[in-house]
């Protein structure tokens, strides 16, 4: 009887049967596969892991390097990272990304508008522009912006999800990349392809809007009152709530999570806009604030809505990865934060790590040893 090593008991075949091609592949990649397994993603996720990282593979990051120095750990991702965008399938995901953003703006802002039957609009000030502006948002208005975003992000992330990972949002994207499941390269493209994305769909929404209602095609402003410091609390606020949803939503080893997690992560967004709408516009996304900011000109207090989401979503992500995440623990923060060698979604920390040998060291293991005379 023969032996072959696979990826969970060891399969038995008998000597005697010959094996055709196919059945030789098949036993070859299950060696392979059982010998890799420690240091190799899943070869299948679960629905809620694409929104980490999408549907892309970084062979190279998956490789053991034995680094020492901090610089030249940070070499050696932007030298695995250069790797993945020479890929077709990294610019399917940036493309992704991009309409994706396209579509939260366009469809987001444009409820935003104000209401065609109501007359009561003010004008201010901006550069020296005068805008028409329905400055007091009705309960009801409210509600119309909070589902509408709300929705969006829903459909979006359940239309892109298995391709780029559905981020569509800077703040998602850094805290997927401070949290390393996905490599600075790919933060940049994704963040440029959604500032892009966000600009052409206020751009969209600016050419099929009457002029005389355009407002600040939903521009986000804080309300009156609001200093910028309260507005980037707010902003910060949150954004750690959304991306607490979503790093919770797709932490694979929960075995408690249930039904659709674009709609859990779309009703994090309604609720955040039910709240804070009133404060700053509820914007929890900088490439969201930043399209119609440029589209219309409207800079007041931008800076609020850059600093405040990318902060609240960097410190919400190394909060839930390293605090409520099912495999959280102080070494795998030390890891996350310092190690030259780490695996995202399978840390095991070095003193607990099995060694996977090699066909030829187990068989030297199990040779009787000759005592000596």
């Amino acid at each position: 009887m023969a032996t072959e090593i696979g990826t969970g008991a060891s399969s038995t075949i008998p000597s005697t049967q010959p094996l055709d091609e196919e059945e030789e592949e098949w036993c070859r990649r299950e060696v392979n596969t059982g010998k890799h397994y420690f240091n190799q993603r899943l070869r299948y996720k679960w629905p809620s892991e694409f929104h980490m990282s999408g549907d892309y593979k970084e062979e190279e990051e998956r490789k053991s390097y034995v680094v020492e120095n901090f610089s030249e750990n940070l070499k050696v991702r932007v030298r695995t990272s250069l790797g993945d965008i020479r890929t077709l399938r990294f610019w399917r995901a940036v493309v992704a990304e991009y309409v994706g953003t396209l579509i939260l703006v366009l469809a987001g802002c444009g409820s935003c508008i104000p209401n065609w039957n109501v007359h009561n609009a003010t004008v201010i000030n901006f550069n020296d522009t005068e805008v028409n502006l329905t400055n007091n948002y009705t309960s009801t208005d409210i509600v119309q912006i909070a589902l509408t975003f709300g929705l969006s992000v829903s459909t979006i992330i359940w239309v892109i999800a298995h391709i780029s990972g559905g981020h569509v949002n800077p703040a998602v994207t850094c805290a997927m990349l401070i949290t390393r499941h996905i490599s600075l390269a790919r933060a940049c493209v994704f963040i440029a392809a959604q500032l892009l994305g966000a600009t052409t769909g206020a751009g969209i929404l600016l050419a099929i809007t009457p002029g005389e209602r355009h407002g600040t095609l939903g521009c986000t402003l804080l309300g009156p009152g609001i200093e910028a410091e309260m507005g980037v609390t707010v902003e910060f606020c949150i954004t750690f709530v959304l991306v607490l949803t979503v790093f919770a939503s797709c932490d694979k080893r929960r075995k408690d999570l249930g039904g659709s997690f674009p709609l859990t992560i779309g009703l994090s967004v309604t609720m955040c806009h039910l709240f804070a709408v009133r404060f700053t516009g509820s914007s929890m996304n900088t490439a969201r604030s930043f399209g119609p900011a440029l589209v219309m000109g409207i800079w007041n207090n931008h800076w609020v809505y850059w600093a405040g989401p990318i902060l609240g979503g960097v410190v919400s992500g190394l909060f839930y990865d390293n605090v409520f995440a099912v495999n959280a623990s102080i070494d795998k923060c030390r890891g996350c934060l310092l190690a030259s060698q780490y695996d995202d979604d399978n840390y095991v920390p070095k003193k607990y790590r099995l060694t996977i040998l090699e066909e030829s060291d187990v068989t030297s293991l199990m040779e009787p040893k000759q005592s000596v005379v």
